[in-house]
């Protein structure tokens, strides 16, 4: 169910002037209507669509006059007036079309008076002279030689005069444009009617050929030649002039070969010219000589490239390619174009040349395969798929079938599509199937890998060729493989589209083969099952995309699936309901539904009512752990194919269901689908309301409606109105005080969806209106959203505000408005930044008001009666004139103040909050529409002047060096004399005492300072002031820091919203805007100055803002001298830092500041379609100055370039115009890395950085080999030609350095970057022979820059050698660098280079080894020759190799060998000898032998742990069921590892323990999961008798990390096992154990160990209670303490997730059991313990916390049998559940007299109110930034309502009573103190505490309600029997 937007046409209606009218009046009749009463009639309508309705009947009225009518002057009169109204339409005025189109049918007889009556009309259009009124003419031009036969034959009859005309035109245009070189807008005006005056020469050409040719041929003096050379001449021109528009250009290469076409004899010669031209090889003697003197340039100069390019599309589309009529000489032009286009293809690198060079290139493939149809046998073979232009045309399609720009890879899919099309052609006859171009494709398609976006697109058109069939053949697990990369949302959308082609394709084959429909369960087989497999147990990312994706397109394409589908989930969906991770079964079948529901499918009736699906399973899917599973059963609920479909009662339960538990989703993507679903089924409602009422009121369909919908209008339309208040009512109770954001923001959205979707024209019915919902209570709610500190709230607020003002106004009392309005005004000037932007919507809402000015403006402003007596002005404009004057006043006021003393100003009125008003007022003023213009324009000056002194008093210190750190705060004299220079270098104003001298600090506000040590670090305190009323205030740094950059921010946002006031267009009085010219020119210096000499960050990145705003506005304005601003400033920057000037105040460190972000807007300010002149000069400059020069003075112009070209690099939208410039950024980044100064080193690091994410795309992902953010080699040689010889000259020298004789250690900076480049390139299948480009030259440098002495670097050259060696090729390297290792005996071993090789050799193969040739017959011999060489270099991983880390270089390769080639038993490989050389090596090694080194030998622990690694591997080879249960010899050798797991755990290095306990806990966990079990279990033999051994470490261990590990595996481990071990091993019994682990959570520092730690214990603990054994008391009290610690608020996630899983493993036996085993306030201690998790801020907690609630659910539902119990829920849900199900216990355990006061106590809570009030009264004064509580999510009322309605719920079922309960009265005293205290503090509180006491209001709120509902429960309970029925009733 899509919403749309119903469009509304709009018609300009045509007016006759006087003479015409009198004409009309003089012919018409009144008696009876003839064609002048007709005329006029339709003159006098003022609605142009009653006008199109009145012409319609013209042509009837006229077919009815008789044959002599035509004598009539009436109709002459009647036509003449139709002519001038035909040319005065506007070209894009419907009346136009239908004018033309009624004339088409105008009767023989009038023919010819219609067409005089054009030709005159026609004729003085054409004597138009003024340039810029041409277009209109061109217009009527074109609409005439359109489908309109009057106006053909008019421009026929006059056919020399608009020739005339058009040769004028275009010269004149291009003079105009000369002339207003500079002003884009005029420029872009005048080329665009250049545009259209050349294409309706083209038209004139084409479509009046005949009059051309009648005169053409016989006089070259005729005027028609004359002026078809002129018009050819224009259009070369044009074609050769590049400051025009690219599309100019293009047209202009059309019309050349058109024209030529025309005038060129003999016909035949034709294609040989155009392929003389295209090539440059053009002789004068075979041209004639009008074309030589009109298109001479093409013929004597070498085009440029884009003028060929305009050529071949001009010969493309206008010469005739089908039926073979420009016999051979066509066929070798359309080569030649082909080589021409592929030729430049390396040249055209900028966007929209590649764009349109991808568009031509298609053309020529739709040109080709016209030809073919008709060609000659040559031609078929010239462009058979093997031939050499269809291999070039493929290397095409290869490089840019992943451009960045969309139209490029469209259009290289239509290349690939149409060449195979074309192949097909030349094959006709053959078998395509089996052709071997068609399966050389395929197989190099195939074996790319799936993030190559290109391959899909290629796979869908081969598979329209060949047939699924053919591909699946080959691979069958293709379509699991793309479901599979479906997981990524950039691939999902190609992957669906390939999966839809091939499904679809593969049904129709089957459809064609098998006659009977036994073939779909093989379809379903295949397309069906893989993904309902995903779909139940994938990840959340994969199954969303698959639902949105995929799932539509195969319902669409086979409907009769979805009974297979749901049949399949059905059966596993109450086992499998999913998890927080997985959507299972259940989440499966509700995105199956819900996808067929909303494409019409299924209707939910239906479903319900077949048993597809029940009501409870909805609701278990509405309040799913898994967020996209809730939203699927909602979009069951709301999305329907009809928007009118009737929502059904169970539909509007289900709802409120969902809304109760829903609205506090912290994700923004779930509330943003809430909102969206919630809106479509309101508008169903509203929709399905109309038809309703509708029906009702045509009572003869009532019966129908009654059978049909089995209920009656009017109670549906009730149903309706119920459920919707019923909704609102949810909404605004859950916006109370403390709710969190996401609850509000989500309420809020659904409310503005409410009063948007219900608000329909006056006079319809309507089944709901908000605003009757509403009360001042509710307006009082929305008001208070505005003191949220999350602005969308705000906004939302306001915005429903809005809606509702009429209401809401109402509903306020002007006491109310005043204290709103005194709020307002307070908020503006607080310390608070957020505080402002609240007082912002404050004003705006007020505004608004009527009675604003009486009620409170009056107290503040003298009241100006005129204004009152002037009823023209809006409300809106009147009140928010007044507000900014009243604003500005206060503002210039404290401006005044802060010049004496800013200290004061920033602790009492930093002045940046009345700006920020001041600028939203403005914000929602409708400017152009404003009446008080002059007060405005008065207003305007005032507040520029304001902003410029503002900026003056806080400018001296954003513009500081050290503006974060400037204050006077220093307690010593050397300090403060640096402070001093500080002060003195930043040249203050004189009158600000600040910063006249440095204050040094004496013992102030010792009292202060002594109480709040607790509190407030010494080092905040700083300066004491005292200000006009003495009242003391400490100012911190953050404070003046705060007042100083935000009143910057807000005066530039201020200034950039006064700059849009400029009027866009023109005109001719400069008066009428409200901003002048020079204003705005002061503006602009204003911000350049702040721009280039702001220090902070914040300060110019926010005076940017304002900055973007005016520059925008300058590249629309129409003021040539405005317009010319952004070049000269651009220009003017540009020299000052080319100057070097001592005296420049740039500032070069920083980045080099603001200049970047000035430079950056003035380029992207420049009109998006314009030929980015200032971009192109900027890069030119920019570069050059970058580039090295030794013999520069000065570094800095070469520093500020490089930071100016990294912000150019990374700013979006320059988009892809900055591409053509990254190969130079590539190299002076590499050069300025070899610069002997830090600051160019360092710029040039940035730069390099910003430039390898904008060739690679952002990276996503942690891992740093992920081949997404990489290319092939020749996509980005293809790219950035210039870089191949750079990067192989850099590579050269590099190496050069490296490979030195030389003892000395040379490193060359430049190693590391060309490494990171050749790093992130990758080799490909689809690599031909036709790339010039080849990769091979780089491999012998990258293979030397392993020799480098730096290790990074090494490393990085194993990586980089990968890509550059294809999969076939790896033996063959990885033998040659083996074979280059040294032998024992070589003299000369230099390490650094056999490590550097060791390391290739290992990347290399662990590519191989993980490729997807792992079963061939070469990958076999291939891997025989490596291991074969392997063996021959053993001495490098012994003891004769010195070296360590070379020795652990040489092991890794062994590991890795061994590794694989366990999984290679099977096979029977001959690897006996290589097992006996790996146990010689292990035996041979120290861990055998013992460590005679120290840790502190270099390489010692790489060692150790490369060797620990080759045991374990062996170990697990030798574990493997195939060695376990062989008998043979080469199996035992193997069987007999030399050293054994224990041995290891017995290393004295604890990285060689860590190492193989990480070994048995996967080992464990193998077994544990049953992942191995089925295999006879081989692991299980190396886990024998451990235990004892790990007991042991657990007591001695004291590395950490091994520690933790020996926990976890004990953890994992069967207690049966360990326990009996204990007294043999540690001496010391279970308990003893359990009080040993416990004491290990007590004093462990770690949160890790103590975690793990618990784990065990509560493990141990639930053991020993199970097997009866005895544990103390004590004992269990710590433990249930610990636990109770664990979940504190303030604990680190892991603490609080081992908690959850310790609360989960005892739920069964301890929480929920029939007996209270641990008593009742320890078990209760341990259910508070999940209601604070379920509340914790972190939702991973919280979902851990909900399996307590699963267990017990599931445990009800089976101890219940068949009743259904919702199992996985959320965390708001399960909160519910969890006081349900405790209170339920309460009555099992026979516990609810002492169980109730214990719950009542939660419900009052435990806190001391007076002291949380003082502790946040002093937070909040205390921190700027403070947000209040820091848990967003929990909401205390939440939980208080929940457990309250549960606590009723158990007194009304049990009737309890408890009227002399010591600890209830205790209780009652406790809450009644409490109630009275909360009563006098909230009296106490100022008025609207809402906004001026925020977090205060909102803790007394939430306290108030916990207490009121504790009392009405308290007397509930101390009532007797009749009284408490009467009580319940009430709540």
């Amino acid at each position: 169910m899509v919403l749309k937007k119903k469009k509304e046409i709009q018609v300009d209606a045509f007016f006759l002037d006087h003479q015409q009218l009198e004409k009309l009046q003089r012919f018409s009749k009144a008696e009876e209507q003839n064609l002048a009463s007709l005329l006029l009639h339709c003159a006098q309508l003022n609605n142009g669509i009653q006008q199109i309705q009145c012409i319609k009947k013209i042509m009837p009225l006229v077919k009815k006059m008789g044959q002599n009518s035509a004598c009539d002057p009436m109709v002459k009169a009647c036509l003449d007036i139709l002519g001038e109204t035909y040319f005065s339409l506007g070209v894009k005025n419907p009346l136009k079309k239908v004018l033309a189109s009624s004339l088409n049918g105008l009767p023989e007889q009038f023919m010819t008076l219609a067409v005089q009556s054009f030709v005159c009309c026609l004729r003085e259009e054409l004597k138009t002279t003024d340039v810029y009124l041409y277009r209109k003419v061109l217009d009527n031009l074109a609409s005439c030689m359109g489908d309109f036969s009057l106006g053909r034959a008019s421009v026929k009859n006059l056919f020399e005069e608009v020739l005339r005309f058009l040769q004028q035109s275009l010269l004149d245009i291009q003079e105009e444009n000369r002339k207003n070189h500079g002003n884009h807008v005029v420029q872009t005006q005048l080329m665009h009617d250049l545009l259209i005056a050349i294409k309706v020469s083209m038209m004139l050409v084409q479509k009046l050929q005949e009059n051309i040719q009648g005169s053409l041929w016989k006089h070259h003096e005729s005027f028609v030649w004359q002026s078809m050379c002129s018009l050819l001449k224009s259009s070369t021109n044009f074609l050769l002039d590049a400051a025009l528009l690219q599309t100019v250009q293009t047209t202009s290469g059309l019309a050349v070969i058109l024209f030529t076409k025309t005038m060129y004899e003999p016909v035949e010669e034709l294609p040989s010219l155009v392929s003389d031209l295209l090539l440059g090889s053009i002789k004068h003697t075979d041209v004639p000589a009008w074309f030589v003197s009109n298109c001479g340039t093409l013929c004597t100069e070498e085009c440029p490239d884009s003028v060929l390019l305009f050529l071949c599309h001009g010969a493309l589309a206008m010469l005739e390619w089908k039926n073979g009529s420009m016999g051979e000489n066509g066929e070798k032009l359309l080569l030649d174009i082909a080589s021409v286009l592929l030729s430049l293809s390396s040249e055209l690198k900028e966007s929209s040349m590649a764009m349109s060079l991808s568009r031509i290139l298609a053309v020529w493939t739709n040109s080709a395969q016209a030809a073919l149809v008709s060609g000659s046998p040559n031609l078929k073979i010239k462009l058979n798929g093997n031939s050499d232009i269809i291999g070039k045309l493929l290397e095409y399609i290869y490089t840019h079938w992943e451009h960045p720009l969309d139209a490029v890879r469209h259009q290289t899919k239509l290349i690939f599509k149409n060449l195979l099309q074309i192949h097909q052609t030349t094959i006709t006859g053959s078998n395509e199937k089996s052709d071997p171009f068609f399966a050389r494709l395929i197989k190099h398609l195939l074996s790319l890998e799936w993030h190559v976006k290109g391959k899909y697109a290629s796979l869908g058109c081969l598979v329209e060729c060949v047939g699924t069939e053919n591909i699946l053949r080959l691979d069958r697990t293709i379509p699991v493989q793309i479901l599979d990369v479906m997981n990524d949302q950039s691939l999902a959308p190609y992957a669906s589209d390939l999966l839809e082609t091939m499904f679809t394709n593969h049904k129709a084959h089957f459809t064609l083969s098998f006659q009977e429909s036994t073939w779909i369960d093989q379809w379903h087989d295949i397309w069906v099952s893989p993904l309902l497999v995903i779909l139940c147990e994938g990840n959340h990312d994969q199954t969303t995309y698959i639902i949105d994706y995929y799932l539509p397109k195969l319902l669409k394409c086979s409907p009769d699936s979805l009974s297979y589908m749901i049949r399949i989930l059905q059966a596993s969906a109450d086992a499998n309901l999913g998890s927080r991770s997985t959507r299972g079964a259940l989440g499966a079948l509700m995105a199956c539904l819900r996808t067929a529901r909303a494409h019409g499918h299924l209707e939910l009736s239906n479903m319900m009512s077949n048993g597809l699906v029940s009501a409870e399973c909805i609701k278990q899917g509405l309040v799913h752990q898994h967020n996209q599973v809730c939203i699927d059963a909602l979009g069951l609920l709301c999305e329907t194919h009809r928007s009118t479909e009737i929502v059904s009662m169970e539909e509007m339960q289900l709802i409120q269901f969902f809304m109760m538990y829903n609205l506090n989703s912290q994700s923004p993507s779930v509330r943003q689908q809430i909102g969206s679903l919630l809106r479509k089924l309101f508008c169903r409602i509203q929709e399905s309301s109309q038809v309703l009422y509708k029906l009702e009121q045509n009572k003869t369909k009532q019966e129908l409606l009654e059978n049909s919908t089995k209920r009656h209008a009017l109670g549906i339309l009730q149903q309706y109105k119920d459920f919707m208040s019923s909704v609102c009512d949810r909404l605004f109770e859950v916006l109370f005080p403390g709710s969190s954001h996401p609850t509000r923001f989500s309420a809020l959205t659904i409310l503005r969806s409410v009063a948007e979707t219900f608000s329909v024209p006056k006079g319809q019915a309507q089944v709901f209106q908000l605003d009757q919902e509403i009360d001042s209570t509710r307006v009082r709610t929305l008001i208070q959203c505005f003191a949220s500190t999350f602005e969308e709230v705000k906004v939302l607020a306001f915005g429903l505000l809005m809606k509702l003002r009429d209401v809401a106004f109402n509903l306020q009392d002007s006491e109310n408005l005043d204290l709103l309005f005194q709020a307002a005004m307070d908020l503006s000037t607080s310390t608070k930044p957020y505080d402002c932007v609240t007082a912002s919507y404050l004003l705006n809402f007020l505004v608004h008001h009527k009675g604003l000015q009486h009620i409170c403006l009056g107290k503040w402003l003298e009241h100006n009666p005129q204004m009152d007596e002037n009823t023209s002005v809006s409300t809106v404009e009147k009140n928010t004139l007044a507000v900014i004057k009243l604003l500005l006043v206060n503002v210039e006021e404290e401006i005044f103040q802060a010049k004496k003393s800013l200290l004061q100003a920033a602790a009492s009125f930093p002045m940046y909050g009345r700006v920020h008003c001041i600028t939203g007022a403005l914000q929602q003023l409708p400017f152009n529409n404003l009446t008080l213009v002059a007060e405005w324009k008065e207003m305007v000056a005032r507040l520029i002047l304001m902003s410029y002194k503002l900026s003056a008093v806080v400018s001296p210190v954003v513009q500081s060096s050290s503006p974060e750190g400037l204050i006077p705060m220093d307690s010593d004299s050397e300090s403060a004399g640096r402070l001093q220079m500080i002060l003195h270098e930043i040249q203050p104003q004189d009158t600000n005492d600040y910063f006249m001298q440095a204050k040094i600090l004496k013992e102030h506000c010792k009292v202060e300072s002594e109480k709040l040590a607790d509190h407030r670090p010494m080092e905040n305190i700083c300066t004491e002031m005292r200000g006009k009323e003495r009242q003391t205030c400490d100012v911190t740094a953050q404070m003046v820091l705060v007042c100083c950059w935000r009143s910057m921010k807000e005066v530039s946002l201020l200034l950039g919203t006064l700059c849009k006031l400029l009027p866009s267009q023109a005109t001719s009085e400069p008066s009428d805007g409200l901003i002048t010219v020079e204003q705005v020119k002061n503006i602009g210096d204003y911000f350049k100055h702040h721009l280039l000499q702001s220090r902070h960050r914040g300060a110019f990145e926010l005076a940017y803002a304002g900055f973007v705003q005016l520059t925008e506005m300058l590249s629309r304005c129409n003021s040539e001298s405005l317009c010319k601003m952004p070049v000269q400033w651009l220009g003017g920057v540009l020299e000052e830092i080319k100057s070097c000037d001592p005296s420049s105040t740039l500032c070069a460190t920083r980045r080099s500041a603001g200049i970047p972000f000035y430079i950056q807007a003035l380029l992207a300010s420049e009109p998006k379609k314009s030929k980015t002149d200032l971009l192109k000069m900027t890069m030119k400059e920019l570069i050059t100055l970058a580039a090295p020069l030794n013999e520069s003075p000065s570094v800095i112009p070469q520093v500020h370039a490089l930071n100016i070209l990294r912000a150019l690099f990374r700013d979006t939208r320059l988009g892809e115009n900055i591409m053509p410039y990254v190969a130079d950024g590539i190299q002076i980044a590499i050069l300025g890395f070899t610069s002997p100064v830090w600051a160019v080193r360092n710029s040039s690091t940035l730069l390099f950085s910003a430039l390898i994410t904008r060739i690679f795309g952002v990276k996503r992902g942690k891992d740093e080999n992920s081949k997404k953010n990489r290319m092939t080699g020749r996509e980005f040689f293809a790219w950035f030609p210039s870089l191949y010889p750079f990067l192989l000259k850099q590579l050269e020298i590099v190496t050069n350095t490296l490979n030195s004789e030389a003892e000395e250690l040379k490193t060359h900076p430049s190693l590391f970057l060309l490494l990171l480049i050749l790093g992130r390139l990758y080799p490909s299948p689809m690599d031909g022979t036709y790339s010039a480009l080849s990769m091979a030259p780089f491999v012998p440098f990258i293979i030397r820059c392993g020799h480098s002495p730096v290790y990074r670097s090494r490393e990085m050259s194993g990586r980089a050698l990968v890509p550059f060696v294809m999969v076939n090729e790896v033996p063959r390297t990885v033998l040659s660098l083996l074979e280059g290792l040294p032998d024992s005996t070589s003299p000369c071993i230099r390490q650094n280079n056999i490590h550097g090789t060791l390391l290739q050799v290992f990347h290399l193969l662990q590519s191989y080894l993980e490729s997807k040739q792992l079963f061939s017959l070469d990958f076999h011999r291939g891997l025989g020759d490596i291991i074969a060489c392997v063996g021959t270099k053993l001495w490098l991983a012994k003891r004769p190799n010195p070296c360590l880390v070379t020795r652990a270089a040489y092991l890794d390769v062994l590991v890795m060998l061994s590794t694989h080639l366990g999984k290679f038993q099977k096979q029977g490989m001959p690897l006996s000898g290589f097992w006996e050389e790996i146990n010689r090596v292990i035996s041979d090694s120290e861990l055998m032998s013992g460590i005679p080194y120290s840790s502190a030998v270099p390489g010692l622990i790489q060692y150790l742990q490369s060797i620990t690694k080759l045991v374990i591997a062996v170990l697990s080879v030798t574990a493997g069921p195939d060695i376990q249960s062989s008998s043979s010899p080469v199996a035992k050798k193997i069987a007999k590892p030399s050293l054994s797991i224990v041995h290891l755990l017995h290393c004295e290095f604890h990285e060689v323990r860590l190492l193989a306990l990480e070994a048995i806990l996967l080992w464990l966990k193998q077994i544990n999961s049953k992942q191995i079990a089925e295999e006879g279990g081989g692991v299980l033999c190396l886990l024998i008798d451990l235990e004892g051994t790990l007991l042991t470490m657990a007591l001695k261990e004291k590395n950490l990390q091994c520690f933790c590990k020996v926990l976890e595996i004990l953890y994992n481990m069967d207690l049966r096992n360990v326990l009996p071990k204990t007294e043999c091993s540690i001496k010391m019994n279970p308990n003893e154990l359990l009080t040993w682990s416990l004491n290990i959570v007590d004093i462990s520092n770690s949160t890790e160990v103590q975690s793990i730690a618990l784990k065990f214990a509560s493990k141990l603990v639930i053991h020993l209670l199970q097997n009866h054994q005895q544990i103390s008391e004590e004992v269990l009290k710590t433990w249930v303490q610990l636990l109770v610690y664990f979940c504190g608020d303030e604990q680190q996630t892991e603490m609080l997730l081992a908690a959850a899983e310790v609360l989960k493993s005892i739920t069964s036996f301890l929480l929920i059991n029939e007996k209270l085993i641990l008593g009742l306030s320890d078990t209760l201690a341990m259910w508070k313990c999940v209601v604070l998790l379920l509340q914790n801020e972190d939702l991973v907690i919280r979902d851990a916390a909900a399996e307590v609630i699963q267990v017990a659910q599931s445990e009800k539902k089976s101890s219940k049998g068949r009743e259904f119990a919702l199992r996985i829920v959320n965390a708001p849900m399960a909160l519910d559940l969890a006081f349900g199900i405790l209170c339920e216990l309460l009555q099992r355990w026979g516990e609810i007299r002492t169980g109730v006061p214990i719950l009542l106590e939660w419900l009052l809570g435990d806190s001391d109110l007076k002291r949380d009030l003082e502790t946040s009264a002093l937070e909040e004064d205390d921190y700027l930034f403070d947000k209040g509580e820091v848990n967003f999510w929990a909401e205390k009322l939440t939980h208080v309502r929940q457990l309250s309605k549960h606590l009723l719920q158990l007194i009304s079922m049990t009737h309890l009573t408890l009227p002399d309960h010591g600890e209830l009265n205790q209780l009652s005293r406790t809450a009644l103190d409490q109630a009275q205290l909360i009563g006098h503090l909230l009296r106490v509180l100022p008025p609207t505490p809402e906004f001026s006491k925020t977090a205060e209001f909102t803790r007394l709120a939430i306290q108030n309600e916990r207490i009121s509902v504790c009392l009405k429960i308290l007397n509930l309970l101390k009532s007797d029997d009749t009284c408490k029925k009467e009580n319940l009733e009430n709540y």
